[in-house]
């Protein structure tokens, strides 16, 4: 059975966003039993065209998400890695950006750096967000104004303000960088921005054009834990644009962030050009 939207007519403001965003964790929680179910099982997967990774049951996940979290906003858009993009979203005030599988390639491969990711952007800005990974137990939660946690704990991000000894999530650090110090790197970037919300990293930087649902969660976790995030350039981060891509993340501590644009720049433009 559906569910029937969150009544939030007798509740203020900021209760109604956190009435809703305990209902978007339980929504979140069930999709990722449903992955955990099948992780490390036989499953269907194949490559797009872009040569990422898909398995069916990144695709179950997100038919029933879409199910679970139309029913609690019936008027909100959609925009999912999984679902073919409508241009209906831009219409919409509120849009429900999911990543059902972030980190798909360490789920095909029995890895633990994945997690199921859910935003609700309003206006171009994410309001809630939950990142739920199963493999490591921990769900990260986040409302605008309401400070993120995880596994119920209050996050908080590190206060580094040198570069030289920043944490970076990395498996093999460039020659460039040797002046920072690599530290465990899950193959979902959301998981990576969400360690600085943790103060289990400082920085997480990349330099490439990405998807809006890769990031939305993690960047209002990053956010409301005291970190800084935007694009690769400096730039703030908007959602539900109508090409829903921005050029890379820069996720750090708040006062590594001009550092780190400092330092990137010159790569960033060489690969934007």
């Amino acid at each position: 059975m559906a569910d029937a939207p969150t009544d939030t007519s007798t509740t203020t403001g900021a209760d109604a966003r956190h009435l809703l965003a305990d209902a978007v964790a339980d929504a979140a929680r069930e999709a990722a039993a449903m992955a955990m179910a099948r992780w490390r099982t036989d499953f269907a997967r194949t490559e797009k065209s872009d040569g990422s990774p898909v398995c069916e049951v990144d695709l179950d996940v997100d038919r029933m998400l879409h199910a679970r979290l139309r029913a609690l906003l019936p008027d909100a858009g959609w925009l999912s890695e999984e679902t073919a993009d409508s241009a209906e979203r831009l219409s919409a005030r509120r849009v429900w950006v999911v990543d059902p599988i972030d980190g798909t390639r360490d789920y095909i491969r029995g890895r633990a750096g994945w997690c199921v990711s859910v935003a609700l952007v309003e206006d171009g800005r994410v309001v809630i967000a939950v990142l739920d990974a199963p493999a490591r137990g921990e769900v990260w939660r986040a409302v605008a104004g309401g400070g993120a946690t995880l596994n119920g704990a209050v996050l908080r991000a590190g206060r580094r303000d040198a570069i030289t000894g920043a944490r970076v999530p990395a498996d093999v650090l460039p020659r460039v960088d040797r002046d920072l110090v690599a530290v465990e790197k899950p193959n979902s970037i959301a998981l990576r921005m969400a360690m600085v919300a943790a103060d289990r990293a400082d920085l997480v930087a990349t330099m490439r054009w990405g998807n809006e649902w890769d990031i939305a969660a993690a960047a209002l976790v990053a956010q409301e834990a005291g970190a800084r995030v935007s694009d690769a350039l400096g730039a703030p981060l908007l959602f539900n644009k109508p090409q829903p891509r921005a050029f890379g993340v820069l996720t750090s501590t708040h006062g590594l962030h001009a550092a780190a644009v400092a330092r990137l720049a010159e790569r960033a433009k060489a690969v934007i050009r």
